[in-house]
């Protein structure tokens, strides 16, 4: 005895258009566009708060009366980077893409150093943790120990959300040429030398 098939669940969804679309498939595209349209707000959004906001007003003039202490213990003064180009990072050595890009900086700091470009470096971290990253991976321009008043001189500098890293640039009359919050690229580098 043959028993009589069941209709599948896809013949008894009726087309009510005639166009072959059936109510299944225009609700799943109601998800895919109400899921593609969150997805577009949240990364606008991120997009938004990630991007670095207006200096503070004296934030420029109050960083070349700072000083910082060096892993080594002296002084570094940053009035003594005041008249040429300056690329000042902040990083911490739990940051990953902190520690990804610093042999880049590096780089760029051997390269153009001749050409008047500075490169500081202010570690937003325990200065002990510093001390045993700096004896494993030594760099060759200056590092800063900031602490938490470097999440402090960041935020007056454009980064409010006090994210890492934060790379500020600035022109050798004192003021801020350009700043990127995340990773640094060597096309970033390439545009930022041409800026002086």
């Amino acid at each position: 005895m043959t028993l009589p098939s069941l209709p599948s669940a896809e013949s008894s969804v009726s087309s009510e258009s005639g166009y072959g679309v059936t109510p299944v498939s225009r609700r799943r595209a109601l998800y895919a566009g109400v899921a593609a349209a969150a997805a577009l707000g949240g990364a606008g959004l991120a997009w938004w708060r990630l991007q670095p906001r207006a200096v503070q007003a004296g934030a420029e003039q109050a960083l070349w009366t700072q000083a910082f202490d060096t892993p080594e213990g002296a002084q570094l003064a940053m009035g003594a980077f005041a008249g040429k180009p300056l690329l000042l990072n902040f990083w911490a050595t739990w940051c990953p893409p902190c520690v990804e890009e610093l042999p880049l900086l590096n780089t760029f700091h051997r390269e153009n150093k001749a050409n008047g470009w500075q490169v500081v470096g202010l570690a937003i971290d325990q200065p002990s943790s510093v001390r045993k990253f700096l004896a494993r991976l030594p760099l060759d321009f200056p590092v800063g120990l900031a602490g938490l008043g470097g999440s402090e001189l960041g935020r007056s500098l454009g980064n409010l959300t006090g994210g890492l890293p934060f790379t500020v640039v600035f022109g050798a009359e004192g003021r801020v040429l350009h700043r990127k919050m995340g990773q640094v690229t060597p096309q970033d580098l390439q545009k930022w030398v041409a800026l002086r």
